[in-house]
């Protein structure tokens, strides 16, 4: 295990520092400028078209979904332990500045997914009144119609079986069993007998089922997080303006914190932010494409809209919000880290035992109780993950059986179900790295595709103009 997580960590290392950064940063000034800026020019309308018609009882359609689903579905798949155990590590590790990084990936990011939901439309096949076929290996079949596109369409299956439908959902289970340990001392397996069994239930119900779970859970966990977070803000409001102050001076200057050289420093932040802000959004990763190819919409343009919510809502919402609860309690005020530096930083990390799977529940116990932030954010996390878990089983199954056929897709079910229970009782950081190294091959062949794609997204994006 030591050697596969230190092999795994140095792939990443080049991955996240150098060609992740460059993919991601340049793919999105692309089509940030291809499209003339359209996550500035058409947010507000996509808030508008997306919400029109929210109704709590959903709905039921012969194949795919509505907008909304969809929507909530890729919601699902991105609101996740990214947005409170992974944000939590970027700034424990990269600080607080990394959260203006995972911000400027977030706002280029949306250009992106913009992108790959207009491609997921316009490559999707309508085989019958009940079967829609649509993701990314369709349109990198479109981007390259021969042997080549083939290939990374298969390796592209491959790599979302694994990051996502296997050990994504190691990665949400794992903190699943994480928080409900320390908040309700039970053990870590009983978790994940819990959880992989409530997860099947919900998988043999097929997209239907999974729809009408997410579009229910996703508002609910939502309300109940940004609730609590607005209590805990109220309480320490005179920090706020010091914690964004923070937040503005760790992403250019970071060594006076974490320490090490500038160019160390620095490279660690902008690295923590753009790998946990793809985790988080999944901007450029192509996952949620796989939702929003099964909305019926008039447009690809209007899909396109709908997932530059979802990204919205993931990072400058519900992140923000982890960020600013975070810096608020424990690097501002009488906060234990609010008088770090360079050279204490990470003594003071080890004394007063600050992990990522733990922080967000500190800094709601530090306005409270233990007991009350451990329970708190204990819900809050298994509402994530949970809603996580059920989206990426989802997009794994559609490459699964895009690789295997419909016959075998059972194997895949048994298989994500077990690697649920695996999750609880594995090592944390194994599975964070795992998942971020398969995250990442993901992007390789789904950029590429974008980009020879992209004249399609130039001309979608001109309707609203």
């Amino acid at each position: 295990m030591n050697a596969l997580y230190n092999l795994v960590c140095t792939i990443n290392s080049y991955l996240s520092d150098y060609v992740l950064i460059t993919l991601l940063v340049v793919t999105g000034l692309f089509f940030t400028i291809r499209t003339r800026f359209v996550q500035v020019r058409c947010l507000g309308a996509g808030f508008k078209d997306a919400f029109k018609n929210f109704s709590i009882h959903g709905h039921i359609g012969n194949a795919g979904l509505s907008s909304l689903q969809a929507l909530f579905t890729a919601i699902a798949a991105q609101v996740g332990t990214g947005n409170i155990v992974g944000a939590s590590g970027a700034i424990l590790t990269g600080g607080p500045g990394a959260i203006f990084w995972m911000w400027l990936i977030a706002f280029l990011g949306m250009a992106t997914i913009y992108a790959e939901a207009v491609l997921a439309q316009e490559t999707r096949i309508k085989l019958d009144e009940h079967t829609i076929h649509g993701g990314p290996t369709y349109y990198m079949k479109r981007a390259f119609p021969n042997l080549f596109g083939k290939c990374i369409a298969v390796f592209f299956a491959v790599a979302v079986i694994i990051s996502l439908g296997l050990i994504g959902c190691m990665v949400q289970a794992n903190s699943i069993g994480e928080v409900c340990h320390n908040a309700f001392k039970l053990p870590t397996w009983s978790i994940g007998l819990v959880v992989a069994l409530l997860s099947f239930l919900i998988f043999i119900g097929g997209l239907n089922r999974i729809a009408r779970v997410t579009e229910k859970l996703v508002p609910l966990m939502a309300l109940i997080y940004m609730a609590g977070g607005l209590i805990l803000l109220l309480v320490r409001i005179r920090f706020i303006p010091e914690t964004f102050g923070l937040i503005f001076k760790y992403a250019f200057n970071p060594e006076a914190l974490i320490g090490g050289g500038i160019g160390y420093a620095l490279k660690t932040a902008i690295s923590q932010g753009v790998k946990r802000g793809l985790f988080s959004n999944e901007a450029g990763m192509g996952s949620t494409p796989h939702a929003h190819a099964m909305a019926n919409v008039d447009s690809p343009h209007t899909q396109g809209m709908a997932a530059m919510v979802g990204v919205f809502i993931d990072t400058f919402v519900v992140l923000t919000m982890t960020a600013l609860i975070v810096i608020s309690t424990i690097y501002v005020g009488d906060g234990p880290l609010a008088h770090a530096t360079g050279e204490t930083y990470s003594e003071l990390l080890a004394s007063c035992g600050l992990q990522k799977t733990n922080l967000v529940q500190l800094a709601f116990a530090s306005v409270s109780n233990t007991t009350v932030g451990n329970v708190f954010v204990a819900i809050c996390l298994v509402f994530f993950a949970l809603s996580t878990i059920l989206s990426w089983n989802f997009f794994g199954k559609i490459n699964f059986e895009y690789l295997f056929g419909r016959k075998y897709v059972v194997i895949y079910s048994i298989l994500a179900v077990l690697f649920i229970f695996l999750g609880t009782i594995v090592k944390n950081d194994l599975v964070w790295e795992l998942q971020d190294m398969f995250n990442q091959l993901m992007v390789l062949p789904n950029v590429l595709a974008l980009i020879t794609l992209s004249s399609l997204v130039a001309q979608s994006s001109q309707k609203s103009v």
